[in-house]
């Protein structure tokens, strides 16, 4: 039996200052963790306990789809510059050498260490379908962490690799990866949606991310509450209303207007009298292209073309492109490109590249532009503007895409049942990522040299699928969507305790040894139970209680004399006199809704 007393359970009654979310706050407040540098974290009793128990659902629903291994965390840098991605990880990798010199790394993930595995051991399509996981730590050089254990420079991930025959065989994984997310997700408590997103470093096709709402999240998510659609902006599409057009002026062909001191879009917009929809927003970077072959990485210039009432989004960009990074263009670099200053730049006169990242200029248009006419740009000229001008008539470009990041309000881009378009509107949030699954296609299988024989004895190369899961997010997730002033409350499947047991008076042997007798008969019928035999005011104990996580609390008291107890349920702040000889079975009933709940929804 586990007593309070005896444990160490460091509770504080205030966060320190730099605790910003929910989640940090009662991490810390609660004893579950302390901070051991920028990023870097103790995990106390409590709170790997909890993790234990997160653990311990992974892998049993994984156990039903894959096998687990466990990897080394220090890889040597072959294996790395194998994939491409020694140089792609840049200063997100830790790196290090060995006494030798020899260069080697921390693994943020395992795609090169699996695939190294599979290039040795996998020699026929008869040892396919393989799926292959590990609960193991992850290390990321995170430039600015914050937020607790939401942005860390060490973390436990559950990661997951799939090797198929096909892309048949590749969705069949991702698919039972799907289903035994859901389960994971739902058995721990979570509210989750599951959404389109954006493959990142890990490169691929389909991506799917995993998400809790929650004002912690730094992932904004687009969804439509109509039909369910979800994508994390980096991802989300929306339908666009049709803009009227202005009609053209003159012979119709761009004519340059005077317009002094008009640099910001809202100024363009209310001097033609115009919506800022029919004017084009120039955004201009420079974009990091890696070198390949030992070739030297280059910085080249791009130049973005939106409507006015748009958002350039990055990632987009970055994968339309192919660039590892962008920064804004530098005055200088204006001046290279345009020969225009920042607040007129437009799109008329350019010479584009054919090829993204070519030497030149990339014109990247936003498929928004597309089939418009009449519109105001930039005259690349100090105050002035063109009007009159029309997206392939007066300028071309390299490529055109999605670029842009949607607005809340905009409409569903989803077709109904009837075959008509949602009528839905679109609702933007924030939510914490808690799981990520990829199909990762040929890249690594390609790179690194893995392959097997098919049926008819040809060399193939086999496809892959990567799948990850944040061990403490789902901790964090939990805490972020169930806390209030005095603290938090957590699913028992999850919680480090499933029921306290609190002595109101301990030095009061009348109190003490029903307690303790109770406490014994919950571990007797399979719960964890924390038994508060502190000698601590019971006001303390309360608080104490309330702050740490635990759903139930049974206070033992003076009615106890009389058979009586107090159960408190900590989600709702409820509490019920119940008899002494019915706690036990009551407290069991609770926690089998519970589970049912988090099995079937509320």
């Amino acid at each position: 039996m586990h007593r309070w007393s005896k444990l160490f359970i460091p509770t504080l009654r205030e966060a320190p200052t730099d605790a910003e979310v929910a989640s940090h706050k009662f991490l810390l407040r609660a004893g579950y963790i302390r901070q051991l540098g920028a990023g870097i974290y103790n995990y106390l009793f409590l709170g790997q306990r909890s993790l234990n128990k997160i653990i311990a659902i992974v892998r049993e629903e994984m156990d039903q789809i894959g096998q687990e291994f466990y990897l080394p965390a220090i890889h040597p840098r072959e294996v790395w510059e194998q994939s491409g991605r020694w140089t792609a990880m840049g200063e997100n990798m830790f790196r290090l050498k060995d006494r030798k010199g020899a260069d080697l790394c921390l693994g943020m993930t395992h795609e090169e260490i699996m695939t190294s595995i599979a290039r040795s051991e996998l020699r026929s399509y008869k040892q396919l379908p393989q799926i292959w996981y590990q609960i193991q730590s992850k290390f990321r050089d995170e430039p600015r962490p914050k937020a607790g254990l939401l942005r860390v420079r060490q973390f436990t991930m559950k990661d997951s690799y799939s090797f198929d025959l096909d892309k048949e065989g590749l969705d069949k994984s991702f698919d039972l990866h799907d289903e035994v997310y859901r389960k994971i997700f739902t058995r721990c408590g979570l509210e989750f949606v599951a959404v389109e997103a954006d493959s990142g470093a890990m490169g691929g096709s389909q991506s799917q991310e995993f998400m809790v709402y929650t004002e912690a999240g730094e992932d904004l998510i687009a969804s439509c509450p109509v039909c369910g659609y979800a994508a994390n902006l980096e991802k989300a599409t929306s339908r666009l209303e049709v803009v009227v057009e202005m009609e053209p002026t003159g012979d119709g062909t761009p004519e340059l207007v005077d317009t002094p001191g008009c640099a910001a879009i809202s100024d363009v917009a209310e001097f033609f009298k115009i919506s800022p929809a029919s004017d084009i927003k120039c955004v201009a970077y420079m974009a990091l292209k890696r070198g390949a072959g030992g070739k030297p990485d280059q910085w080249r210039g791009v130049a973005t073309f939106l409507r006015g009432d748009h958002q350039v989004n990055e990632t987009k960009l970055m994968g339309a492109v192919g660039a590892a990074d962008l920064r804004t263009m530098q005055a200088e670099e204006l001046s290279q490109y345009f020969n225009g200053p920042a607040g007129f730049l437009g799109p008329v006169g350019l010479m584009p590249n054919a090829k993204p990242l070519e030497d030149g200029l990339t014109v990247v248009v936003d498929r928004s532009l597309q089939g418009r006419k009449n519109l105001v740009a930039g005259a690349n000229k100090l105050d002035y503007h063109l009007r009159n001008v029309v997206p392939g008539r007066d300028f071309s470009w390299t490529l055109m895409a999605d670029i842009r990041s949607v607005n809340e309000g905009e409409a569903c881009p989803q077709t109904a049942h009837d075959g008509n378009p949602c009528e839905g509107k679109l609702v933007v949030g924030k939510a914490v990522e808690v799981g990520h699954i990829f199909k990762l296609g040929y890249k690594y299988s390609e790179s690194m040299g893995a392959r097997v024989l098919d049926p008819n004895g040809k060399e193939v190369m086999p496809i892959m699928g990567s799948y990850g899961i944040g061990i403490e997010r789902i901790l964090t997730a939990a805490i972020e969507q169930s806390n209030d002033k005095n603290g938090f409350w957590l699913p028992p499947s999850i919680a480090p305790f499933t029921v306290v047991v609190t002595v109101t008076n301990s030095s009061d042997a009348a109190l003490a040894e029903p307690a303790a007798a109770l406490a014994a008969q919950l571990e007797a019928a399979g719960l964890d139970v924390l038994l508060d035999d502190r000698d601590e005011r019971a006001g303390v104990k309360f608080k104490d209680a309330d702050l740490v996580g635990i759903p139930y609390r049974i206070n033992v008291g003076k009615k106890s004399a009389s058979g009586i107890v107090e159960l408190v349920t900590r989600a709702s702040s409820t509490s019920v006199d119940v008899a002494l000889h019915e706690v036990v079975a009551l407290v069991k009933e609770r926690v089998q809704e519970d589970a049912l709940k988090t099995a079937f929804g509320s």
